[in-house]
């Protein structure tokens, strides 16, 4: 008998659950509700809101709207939403996860640190440099992130879209080291990138200039990779469920096949091939942040059903 175990650590982190609850309590009263972007990067949890009536728009569509309800999801946005918002008196249903309102706030703090013309350095930690205060000119505020991705999009947008985006490791070496250098990541990347870049940055920064990095990488996403390559050495067969937009996804998928290369990424319960189970005697089902705990119990039941 095929014994398969759903990984209790997967499934939509605080910031998702928050937000797809918000949602349900608005069409629950029998309005009408917008939301800006996929509520998450996961098509078959977005299905099934729209079967309920959440309306999915982009930006473009959005200025097209006026008097109505608008959710931002849990990525944030950047402040020319919320303008917007205003000139079109939209409501808007706020559903920014606490750590990414954080961020934005941290970097546009950042951003708008000036003494007379002249950017303060923040001191947040060890890596602080006492050199005299630099003209902003001098400084760069980098963000470790995905190009395009609606959390980056957020983060720029603190900073009048002049921050850097680095997305890999190899990125770091187009960076100034002649100027100062404020670094800040995307809440769900690779916490072993990010030191790598850290470590890089130090050793190649001028003595003239400041270097400061902050760690605003999210604790419960970044614990899920050690407990998900854990998770994944216990079973002959992982099927990993999550959106193919999924940058978290993607991440965590790579951390199973680096452990388990019987490691497969489904979408749904109709991509699953019984063929890979051949042999198997366990099967581990585990996912992103982004997927819902009914789809991995649907690919459950799946297996289950043919085996």
């Amino acid at each position: 008998m095929l014994q398969i175990e759903i990984d209790n650590g997967s499934g939509f982190c605080f910031g998702v659950t928050t937000a797809i609850k918000k949602a349900e309590e608005e069409l629950a009263k029998g309005n009408a509700l917008y939301c800006l972007g996929d509520i998450v990067h996961n098509s078959m949890e977005v299905e099934r809101l729209e079967k309920n009536g959440l309306i999915t728009i982009n930006h473009e569509q959005m200025k097209d709207l006026y008097n109505v309800k608008v959710l931002l999801r849990a990525h944030g946005e950047p402040p020319e939403t919320y303008a917007l918002a205003k000139r079109n008196n939209i409501e808007i249903i706020d559903a920014t996860c606490p750590v990414v309102l954080a961020l934005q706030r941290r970097i546009k703090k950042q951003y708008e640190s000036k003494v007379d013309g002249k950017l303060t350095p923040i001191i947040e930690n060890q890596n602080k440099r006492l050199e005299p205060k630099t003209t902003q000119e001098d400084s760069q505020i980098v963000i470790f992130g995905k190009n395009g991705h609606a959390e980056v999009l957020g983060l720029v947008g603190q900073t009048k879209s002049e921050a850097l985006i680095i997305e890999k490791f190899e990125d770091v070496k187009k960076l100034n080291f002649t100027k100062n250098i404020y670094l800040y990541s995307q809440t769900t990347k690779s916490l072993d990138e990010f030191h790598k870049i850290i470590d890089y940055i130090q050793s190649h920064i001028s003595p003239t200039a400041q270097f400061q990095s902050f760690d605003t990488i999210c604790r419960q996403v970044a614990n899920r990779m050690p407990n998900i390559s854990i998770f994944a050495t216990r079973h002959d067969v992982i099927i990993f469920v999550a959106g193919k937009k999924s940058s978290n996804g993607k991440v965590l998928f790579h951390e199973c096949l680096a452990v388990n290369p019987h490691s497969y990424q489904v979408e749904s319960a109709d991509e699953i091939n019984m063929d890979w189970f051949i042999d198997a005697k366990t099967v581990g089902i585990c996912g992103a942040t982004s997927t819902p705990k009914w789809l991995m119990e649907e690919c459950r039941d799946e297996i289950l059903r043919k085996v």
